[in-house]
């Protein structure tokens, strides 16, 4: 079963393409907030649908795209060692890529480390 990540973009660090218009789902992933830059409204969105789903891999990482995004470096690691820590779930990306959500928390890492290495 693949799920769809709607806002990993933002913690790949890749440019935003043209944007379809997200369904009722994305919302609550914080999608749109996120496109938006609303960052605020994305954490808050994320953290509510959470506390129903708490193991889903697209809302934690999400969400620590969001801490990322926000200066919460920390905060973010754990998000991404927790979607680690869960069997591996296929992505759909906007693009239209299907990526592991394991390969997708990982290269956030990989990508946080470095830029702390390079500071």
């Amino acid at each position: 079963m693949r799920k769809s990540v709607l806002f990993v973009l933002a913690t790949l660090g890749a440019a935003t393409p043209a944007l379809a218009a997200p369904s009722a789902n994305q919302d609550r992933t914080g999608y749109t907030a996120i496109a938006a830059g609303d960052l605020s409204t994305a954490e808050q969105r994320i953290v509510a649908e959470r506390k129903i789903f708490p193991q889903r891999p697209e809302l934690m990482l999400n969400l620590a795209s969001v801490y990322r995004r926000t200066g919460r470096d920390s905060e973010a690691r754990a998000l991404y060692s927790a979607v680690l820590q869960r069997p591996a779930v296929a992505m759909d990306l906007p693009s239209g890529a299907v990526v592991s959500s394991h390969d997708l928390a990982s290269r956030a890492l990989a990508r946080q480390t470095q830029q702390i290495a390079t500071r």
